[in-house]
């Protein structure tokens, strides 16, 4: 219990929060949603089956005085004649997670969030034909929905581990922009440095931001030397009772 309130302390500090690996028992999430209060609320999908959706949902937990909302939501599948498009190596079914989307409306912007879980697999490039399909998807989705003054952003944990290597390369390739404040942040509350997860949305060929948000700041939130402090715990207890990755967050004005 005292983990999860330390943890609910966090989310209590942002409007919109992706939860990746929710399992098949959501107790806890519904524990976290009732002593969140009645101000808050989610929204997931179902329980991916098979061995590579790994049991795993996908949410979003918001406050609901900040934000409603639009009314779409939906889980991601790319029409097969664009995955031939996109090549040979492109993914020969679905995503095995997955992506989740959500519209929301703050005031008189509304957003769409995608979020998603990229399979890990054996290497690097094992990872690039679910970023390629999804970032050659996303890319036109983006701009039909700026012109109707939307937003398209995407985030999660795509386990990308450093800028230029297959994963990073084949995520950026339709031009999808990452901060430069949240772009070299490591992920996992361990020492290797690893830039698994990622907030970004896309530019077009001239630069321009395919979103109808003012980007603020982004961050992480170094919770190891706040969290649990008292009882010396290892990092890999720590993770299991908190995280393995850093909350990671952007901060956008409306």
């Amino acid at each position: 219990m005292h983990s999860l309130l330390c943890i609910i302390e966090i989310i209590k500090s942002f409007d919109i929060i992706a939860v990746q690996e929710v399992k098949d028992d959501i107790k806890c999430l519904r524990d976290t949603l009732r002593m969140l209060g009645d101000d808050w609320s989610f929204i997931m999908t179902d329980v991916t089956k098979g061995d590579r959706g790994n049991g795993e949902r996908l949410a979003f937990i918001f406050n609901t005085t900040r934000v409603k909302l639009s009314g779409l939501a939906c889980e991601i599948v790319v029409p097969r004649k664009q995955l031939e498009d996109i090549g040979i190596d492109a993914l020969d079914r679905q995503f095995a997670r997955t992506p989740y989307a959500v519209g929301f409306r703050a005031k008189n912007k509304t957003f769409v969030l995608l979020t998603l879980h990229v399979l890990y697999g054996n290497n690097s490039a094992h990872r690039v034909p679910e970023l390629k399909a999804i970032a050659e998807w996303m890319y036109a989705w983006a701009k039909q929905l700026k012109r109707w003054n939307q937003s398209l952003i995407t985030l999660g944990d795509f386990n990308i581990e450093r800028q230029g290597d297959p994963a990073y390369n084949a995520f950026v390739s339709k031009g999808l922009f990452i901060p430069p404040q949240i772009r070299d942040l490591p992920s996992t509350i361990f020492k290797d440095l690893k830039l698994y997860d990622q907030i970004g949305w896309y530019k077009n060929s001239h630069g321009k931001s395919q979103i109808a948000l003012e980007f603020n700041t982004g961050g992480i939130f170094d919770f190891r030397d706040h969290l649990l402090i008292n009882r010396n715990y290892s990092l890999s207890k720590l993770s299991h009772r908190i995280s393995d990755h850093f909350p990671l967050w952007c901060e956008f004005m409306v």
